[in-house]
This record gives C-alpha cells, sequence and structure tokens, in this order.
C-alpha cells in the first residue's frame, strides 16, 4: 500500500496499526486467514485515523496529571453531550436524562436486562448489525428477525409484511439509525412508520443512532425522539465513539426522556454497579466542541469520496452492485450477481485479494449474498482494494 494522496494529511496518512493489539488488524488473520502483511483489513467498524488533536489534548493532560483516580462531577461531560446534540441535530437533551454506558453494545444489553424478560421476542429488522442479534441469543431473548425488502436497489421498510410476522410475545424493537450494514439514513416518513409499528404491537423502541454524525453530502438525520408520540416507549441512544474513532475508550449514552423508564433502567444499571471509566469521559468531553465539529465535517467529505471511488470501482465488476451510501463508512456490496456461491465470491474476496471482510449472513436474514466493507481508511487503500477486486474477479471483466 502506498501512500499516493497529499490531499489531507490526516486523512491520508498511513498509520501501520498491526501488533498495537488492534482487534481489526491483529486478529485478522486468526478470524479469515488474512495476513496483516500484505492483506487489507476492511471490517472492524473503527476508522484508520487518529481522533482530532482535541480528543489527543485530553489523553495528553490525563497523562501529564499522572493520577488517574475516580471520576467525579461530569457536569461537563453531560453539558457537551446536550451541546452536540442540539448544535448538530437540533435535539434538546436534558441532560438529567443521560446514562453513560460501556459502549453501546452494553447499553443494548442493559436495555434488554431492564425492559424485557427471558422467552421475551425482541424484533430487529434485518440484516443489521450482528451484534444485536448476539446480545439478544445470549440473554436467552427470542430472536425476531424481519427482513427488509430491497427497492430500487435500497433497503425499505414493509410494515404490512412486518405485522404479518409478529406473534404476540415481542416486547422491543431496536432499531439501527442510520442503518448499518445498508446505510440507510430513514425519512421521516418511514421513522413514523416505525413509531406506529412499535405502538401498534406495544413494543419498547430502542434506537441505536451511533452513526447520527456520519451522513453523506445532502443527507439529513431525523433523531426518532423527534418523532412525535413515542416519548413513553422511546431509548434513545448515541455515542461519540464512531464518529472520533475512540471505540476503545467504551462509553455510551443511553437518553430516556419517560420517567417510568428512565427509573427502571437507573435501577438495573445501579444493581450492576455501572459506571464510566474516566478516559472516555474525558475523551467525549473534548471530542464534542467546535474543533471535533470541524473534524468531523472534513472527516465527511473524506469519507464520502472514498465512497465515491469506493463504488465506482466496485460497480465497474460484473455482477457486483455496491448499495449507495446515505450514512455510515461501511459498504454493503451485493454479489448475488455474479452467480457464484457465497463460498467462492468470498474466497475470492479473502484469499485472492486479500481483504477482511464482515461476512452478510452475520448479519441476519437478507445477507448471505452480501460483505460489508470498511472504507474508513486512507484513500490509497480504498484505491488498492479496489484494484484487487477487480482483478480477483477479472474473469468477469
Amino acid at each position: 500500500m502506498s501512500f499516493d494522496e497529499t490531499q489531507n494529511a490526516s486523512f491520508d496518512e498511513i498509520i501501520d496499526r498491526r501488533g498495537t493489539h488492534s482487534v481489526k488488524w491483529d486478529m485478522m488473520e486468526t478470524l479469515y486467514g488474512v495476513s496483516a502483511e500484505d492483506g487489507i483489513s476492511m471490517w472492524v467498524a473503527d476508522m484508520d485515523f487518529r481522533p482530532p488533536q482535541c480528543v489527543q489534548d485530553a489523553v495528553k493532560q490525563m497523562h501529564e496529571h499522572g493520577v488517574y483516580g475516580y471520576f467525579g462531577d461530569d457536569s461537563k461531560y453531560r453539558d457537551a453531550i446536550c451541546w452536540w446534540m442540539q448544535e448538530r441535530h437540533g435535539w434538546t437533551v436534558d441532560p438529567a436524562h443521560i446514562f453513560s454506558t460501556h459502549g453501546l453494545v452494553n447499553g443494548t444489553a442493559m436495555c434488554l436486562d431492564a425492559f424485557t424478560e427471558k422467552g421475551d421476542g425482541v424484533v430487529l429488522f434485518t440484516p443489521v448489525y450482528h451484534a444485536f442479534a448476539k446480545v439478544i441469543n445470549a440473554s436467552e431473548r427470542d430472536l425476531c428477525e424481519l427482513e427488509m425488502p430491497i427497492v430500487d436497489g435500497r433497503l425499505t421498510l414493509d410494515f404490512e409484511a412486518f405485522d404479518a410476522q409478529m406473534k404476540g410475545h415481542e416486547k422491543m424493537l431496536i432499531l439501527c439509525s442510520p442503518h448499518n450494514p445498508g446505510g440507510r439514513v430513514w425519512t421521516r416518513e418511514e421513522l413514523e412508520g416505525v413509531a406506529a409499528f412499535a405502538k401498534r404491537h406495544d413494543l419498547i423502541l430502542v434506537s441505536d443512532e451511533i452513526h447520527h454524525d456520519l451522513t453523506m453530502p445532502g443527507q439529513q438525520h431525523i433523531p426518532m425522539a423527534h418523532i412525535d408520540g413515542i416519548e413513553d416507549r422511546l431509548v434513545m441512544m448515541t455515542a461519540a465513539t464512531k464518529t472520533f474513532n475512540i471505540a476503545g475508550s467504551h462509553v455510551g449514552n443511553v437518553i430516556i426522556a419517560d420517567d417510568t423508564l428512565r427509573a427502571r433502567f437507573a435501577t438495573r444499571m445501579a444493581a450492576l454497579g455501572m459506571s464510566p471509566n474516566s478516559f472516555g469521559l474525558h475523551m467525549v468531553t473534548a471530542a464534542y466542541s467546535h474543533e471535533g465539529a470541524k473534524w468531523v465535517d472534513e472527516l465527511r467529505d473524506y469519507i464520502a469520496e472514498n465512497a465515491r471511488v469506493f463504488d465506482e470501482g466496485i460497480n465497474a465488476i460484473p455482477g457486483l452492485r455496491s448499495m449507495p451510501l446515505e450514512a455510515t463508512y461501511l459498504a454493503w456490496v451485493d454479489f448475488e450477481g455474479t452467480g457464484m456461491t457465497r463460498e467462492e465470491f468470498t474466497e475470492r474476496v479473502t484469499k485472492e485479494a486479500k481483504i477482511a471482510v464482515n461476512y452478510g449472513p452475520t448479519f441476519g436474514k437478507g445477507g448471505d449474498s452480501f460483505l460489508r466493507f470498511n472504507i474508513a481508511t486512507p484513500r490509497s487503500v480504498v484505491k488498492e482494494a479496489v484494484a484487487r477486486m477487480q482483478n480477483a474477479f477479472g474473469d468477469l471483466q
């Protein structure tokens, strides 16, 4: 992989993450058989970019102080979250409504623990982020997968079909907004449909909005909290971790406006002795700032161009189709048109192109013919990956 871009040094820089306990790079050979020596890691959803300087400075300040004791007075942290949600999403958040969890997978697990019982049905619109199913199954809830149809190349919501599949024991719906892996930014009409579906079936609605800052130009994310009439069943989940590439800090926000739901969640948090780590709180407080906002704007432009380069190259391969990306940095590529089996096209990607990617079936129903590619990496790497894919499927040209 060569350094061939100079437009934005902070994002174009090749940062060698091998041997740093990076799951994305140091586990790719174990899990995918792709050597980190000559392979490209495009699976785990973290970025190959350093966070903005304001985040680095916050960690440096902690290091220079040198005492890592218990964190107290989180008012600036809460204020930073509230400022960001208002400034970036037009969403007014009461700081008293914010809980801090160890990331949003933990937040999801906490919601299952607080609001459902063993054997209860938990609804997912699939294909969707694989960790949801993992925690649902591990907590002995009943995973209810409602497969989304693809219309005009995009994942869509068919509520009439979804209604027909409900069994009556479902207690919760977990929504991914924006959607991972399909890259959808749900419209207001679609979100109103989700809200009506949740009300119709008396479901707690957990809206995971971790990718809400990472929209493509011209796209506008709408917080589920802006949809009327569902406050009494709504749990919002957000985080700075995807936005600023600080997933290792393991800190996320569960935001609950309804008093009854908030009390139930607080009880479970207390019962499990949950409290956040100080590194994450310092990093988030620094990230949610004017400096952090400027960095995010530059990041979004960079990812948008990466998406253009990736899609142009992948869609030029007969039989492959990269779903149009409205948000996130995760490309969802369909191989059905190749006529190959899942094993055949996956082997070409991992063995010939030497690219580690997420396998579609892990995202649930509707994922069999797909692979997910992480394009939040220097553009030279994206170009190299495209070239390898075109070579690996060269016989289809």
